[in-house]
């Protein structure tokens, strides 16, 4: 035979673009288009509807960047429209490009009455004229967001898009056709069928007849189908195709389970008032679709977004409702948002759990059973424990898919977290979250599915996120013909939580990946925006605080416990520990609201504080010191308050001459000896009950080193390992000057001047301080540069331990393996940790997640093992602006130290000392016997029970007995979830078992790093 491959693939090519796609909509007529442009930001829909409208039309300029306008549709259905095998359609193209599904202007479509339709997007921008109201006559509203494209084509280009501000103000978009139609259904159907075989036949090898099957039946489509007659013509190209579709798949075809999803960015290229307007109008999307295809699921991971329609969208929270109640609307994570999983808090991961199980409990009634983290930027190995102890079992991500080195080799597998906690955990095998069913991208599932042989189920998320608008009627299409179809992977239309139940039980014996799910990419947002990694550091802190001083009030005065308060700051809190908030890979809008949130929510925590501390200590003249910290400070048992005891004597400081020539400052308090030279360098450091050296010979601590830092992409994003190969040492000291402060401390001032910008940093050794401590201000105004914090130290270190959320992981630092050369750059939250046998130095920080860990032999033989902190970054992509101006940063270095020291000094740099004056001192609320054995959070219950809640962990990575002692009368104590529920026995490696003792205390052994929560019931 002879070879027409390509000539008939060009034929089939040109019959879809000119003969289908061009019939699918028979006749047009055009709708009446009037608009409101308005002044400022989005405005209520009733609101907007009584404004007075102008006429307008195609090619109409419109949209200065983030301003919405607003159109007025009528027209009348002509006379025979909409007859069997036809729907009649308005269609509005409000300038969209095809290039992609989202990331451009977007519209919401609603009734004269003010409720939401359906949205308008670039691939999904219909509306129903049922939906409408069925004609004859057509009247309805467009909300139109003239969000600009701040992608650019992913070219990372510095836009001034991304802050209204510098937008442009002039229109963006032109109004393309706005009509009704009549679409011709038979038409639609056939371009379905021919775009689903032509998918399947370039996905399939040349040497196989299946390919050459399908090659011929869409060829003899061409012939059947009339290009003169399209529509009389269409049954005739269907009934030639439904042999080939009809072909089933193999028996040993992957089965895929697919549910409709859409991925929006809580924020990212827009604000979250954006954001807002997106899920609705990504919901009525859903629903509506729902209303035209029974078969429809769909799965929604935010409380959060939810929330936002209930608050702003009432009717269509309802119509959500009715299908979650229908089992089609499925929530599904139970997280208040898809947050960052690295940097987030121990307390603030479990909150996003509490408040997204219990918004989607109350509301819906759902129970969500699977951890739905499709995008975050890696993954803690907390997270299998707090996953557990929000009593789900399951977890999904694909993120690892974008690995620039290694990949995790399963799909389907156990993740074990670093308690021993286990979760079935599962990547969608089409290596992303928003699939369009393309033939492609089932033929890419299969062939990447690494379970082949063990398994025989994957879960593909389908639908356009981030403003596409999700599922369309198109995605159905191409699930249902590719529901047994030979040469295709089954499909089949479901919810995640059936998918996992099945996976989970055909799997008997999966493997287990042990640890953190490093992401080998995305490294840079460990630092970059550093004003919102510090406000979120400190609230969460504040946070703490506010919960354990306003129990303590409830129980010891009978204060008021702010429950709604309290709950409304946490989800302020959480909503910014998003993945693309936190992280720093959001435009300049995103920031200037975080960084305003943040100071609003530390007010209003600073005065609930105050309040409840006022009610405790009384009116007096006595210092007290309130610990809140989980271990003794200052003399001051954790978690009450006493009279302040202040350290012996002060601090000394010395000066002198070096062998050099250099002057020397020494900082000496009894515990530890400090030397800082004419540079403003560390060139000393001892813990004198040791009196070893922890600076390594001829080298300096407290050095910063600026990088180049031009990522190849994504650039607030990513450090590629390039970066260490340009750097410049700021060594050179404008001054160094000595002092005694106030407070009997050592102080080295140090002030330097490099190209744009400038640093003070205070040099600080306090009376009975075990730790030196580094205050650093730096008047930043550099572009793609990275700047680090050093210590380069006198111990061979095999691995460093970095505090993760409840407890901390081990990292090897040779790189002997690629895995130990791709994770170059490290997240840890308030402390690192590195050690030769039974010396080690422990460095904290107050709001600081970037940090490398490195090691060299020296010409001595010995060995110098370096721990640098990533300070600040400065990206020009998306916000060109970034971190540009005044940051604060302490680091403490404590030499001598163990992983409990490390514990200690972290909570202790994160919590700073409270003084208040007042009458009388207060008693802990709760003792714990085990200093390895941490109070993470004292709070009063959720159900306004005034039940004590207390949450804690082991967090040396040992065994521990522990008693826990109630400063209350308590009836009872029990183990009980993140939800503060009891424990059934199938949660027996949830909780602890406990042993009642007397007085309510109760005594546990608990595993390493065991997260436990005890429920104190009052008595009444």
């Amino acid at each position: 035979m002879h070879d027409d491959r390509l000539i008939t693939e060009a034929r089939i090519d040109r019959f879809v673009r000119d003969r289908l796609e061009a019939s699918v909509y028979r006749r047009t007529v055009p709708l009446r288009a009037e608009r409101w442009d308005a002044p400022g930001e989005p405005v209520p829909a009733k609101e907007a509807i009584a404004q007075e409208y102008v006429p307008t039309g195609r090619g109409e300029a419109w949209g200065p960047a983030w301003r919405t306008t607003w159109l007025r549709l009528t027209g009348e259905v002509p006379e025979g429209w909409g007859a069997e095998g036809f729907a009649v359609e308005a269609l509005v193209d409000l300038g969209f490009t095809a290039q992609q599904p989202g990331f451009q202007c977007e519209g919401q479509a609603w009734r004269p009455d003010g409720a939401p339709i359906k949205a308008l997007n670039p691939r999904n921008a219909y509306i129903p004229v049922a939906a409408l109201g069925g004609g004859p006559g057509v009247d309805f509203y467009v909300e139109a967001a003239a969000n600009p494209d701040v992608t650019q084509g992913w070219q990372f280009i510095p836009t001034a898009q991304g802050d209204p501000e510098t937008a442009s103000p002039e229109p963006l978009y032109r109004f393309g056709a706005m009509a009704l139609a009549e679409r011709d259904v038979e038409v639609w159907e056939l371009l379905q069928d021919v775009l689903s075989l032509r998918g399947l036949m370039h996905e399939l090898p040349m040497d196989r007849p299946r390919r050459y099957e399908i090659l011929r039946a869409l060829e003899s489509v061409c012939d059947l189908v009339d290009p003169d007659d399209v529509s009389g013509t269409a049954t005739a190209g269907r009934e030639a195709l439904a042999p080939v579709l009809s072909a089933p798949a193999s028996n040993s075809a992957l089965r895929l389970v697919a549910t409709g999803h859409a991925h929006i960015d809580s924020a990212w290229l827009w604000p979250v008032r954006e954001t807002v307007r997106k899920c609705a109008r990504t919901f009525s999307n859903v629903v509506t679709l729902m209303d035209e295809d029974p078969e429809l699921t769909f799965s929604c991971s935010s409380a959060q977004q939810l929330q936002w329609i209930k608050d702003g969208y009432p009717e269509l929270f309802e119509r959500i409702k009715e299908k979650v109640a229908e089992g089609r609307f499925m929530p599904v994570g139970g997280m208040w948002v898809e947050s960052d999983a690295n940097m987030p808090g121990s307390e603030a991961m479990a909150r996003q759990f509490v408040e997204g199980k219990r918004f989607f409990l109350e509301e819906f009634g759902v129970e969500c059973e699977e951890a739905w983290l499709p995008d975050s930027f890696g993954y803690s190995a907390s997270l299998p424990q707090i996953v557990r102890a929000a009593g789900e079992r399951y977890f999904l991500t694909q993120k690892t898919s974008w690995n620039q080195v290694n990949r995790i080799p399963h799909h389907s597998f156990l993740w074990e977290g670093i308690d021993g906690s286990r979760v079935f955990t599962h990547f969608p095998p089409t290596d992303n979250y928003n699939s369009d069913l393309a033939a492609s991208e089932l033929a890419h599932a299969e062939r990447n599915f690494r379970d082949k042989g063990r398994a025989t189920l994957g879960l593909v998320p389908f639908g356009y996120g981030d403003g596409g608008g999700g599922p369309t009627r198109e995605m159905l299409a191409a699930a249902r013909r590719a529901r047994d179809v030979e040469g295709s992977p089954r499909v089949e239309l479901g919810v995640a939580r059936d998918f996992f139940a099945a996976a989970e039980a055909e799997y008997s014996d999966p493997p287990v990946w042990t640890g953190e799910m490093y992401l080998e990419k995305h490294r840079g947002t460990y630092t970059s925006q550093a004003r919102t990694k510090r406000g979120n550091r400190r609230c969460e802190h504040l946070l703490r605080e506010a919960e354990l001083w306003c129990a303590t009030a409830s129980v010891r005065a009978g204060v008021a416990y702010p429950a709604d308060e309290l709950r409304r700051l946490w989800r302020i809190v959480l909503l910014q520990q998003f993945h693309d908030i936190l992280p720093g890979s959001s435009i300049a809008w995103v920031y200037r609201d975080a960084e305003r949130n943040y100071e609003t929510v530390a007010a209003e925590l600073e005065g609930l504080i105050a309040g409840a501390v006022g009610a405790l200590v009384g009116e007096g003249g006595t210092e007290l010191l309130l610990n809140s910290a989980p271990h003794t400070r200052g003399g001051v048992r954790a978690l009450g308050a006493a009279a302040v005891v202040r350290s012996s004597g002060d601090a000394r400081l010395g000066e002198w001459t070096a062998d050099d020539g250099g002057r020397r400052w020494v900082l000496d308090n009894g515990l530890v000896r400090a030397a800082v030279d004419e540079r403003g360098l560390l060139v000393s450091l001892q813990d004198l009950a040791t009196r070893r050296e922890a600076i390594a010979p001829g080298a300096a601590g407290n050095l910063l080193e600026l990088h180049r830092d031009t990522p190849n992409e994504w650039d607030a994003w990513d450090i590629d390992p390039f970066y260490r190969r340009t750097v410049t040492e700021l060594s050179d000291a404008t001054s160094v000057e000595a002092s005694m402060g106030g407070e009997g401390e050592a102080i080295v001032e140090v002030r330097r001047e490099f190209r744009s910008s400038a640093i003070v940093q205070r040099i600080v050794l306090a009376p009975g301080a075990a730790s030196i401590r580094i205050e650093t201000v730096v008047d930043w105004h550099e572009h793609e540069k990275l700047l680090k914090l050093g210590f380069p130290l006198d111990l061979r270190a095999e691995r460093s331990a970095s505090e993760i959320q409840f407890g901390h992981v081990f990292r090897d630092i040779p790189t002997n393996t690629s895995w130990d050369w791709a994770r170059f750059e490290t997240c840890a939250h308030r402390w690192t940790h590195v050690g030769e046998g039974s010396y080690g130095v422990a460095v904290t920080n107050s709001s600081t997640y970037g940090h490398d860990v490195t090691r060299a032999v020296r010409a001595d033989g010995g060995t110098t093992t370096t721990l640098r902190l990533s300070l600040l970054k400065a990206p020009t992509y998306p916000d060109p602006q970034a971190d540009q101006g005044r940051h604060e940063f302490t680091v403490t270095v404590r030499p001598g130290a163990s992983i409990a020291d490390a514990v200690e000094e972290g909570y202790r740099t994160n919590l700073e000392p409270r003084i208040v004056r007042g009458g009388r001192e207060v008693e802990p609320l709760v003792v714990v016997d085990n200093p390895g054995v941490v109070v993470e959070a004292v709070k009063l219950a959720e159900d306004g029970s005034g039940d004590v809640v207390v949450r804690l962990y082991e967090a040396l990575g040992e065994r521990a007995a522990v008693t826990v002692a109630p400063g209350f009368e308590a009836a009872c104590a029990e183990s009980v979830d993140l939800l503060e529920r009891p424990l059934s026995p199938s949660d027996a490696s949830v909780g602890a078992r406990i042993e009642p003792l007397e007085g309510g205390s109760v005594a546990m052994s608990l595993r390493p790093f065991q997260l436990v929560t005890l429920r104190f019931r009052r008595e009444s």
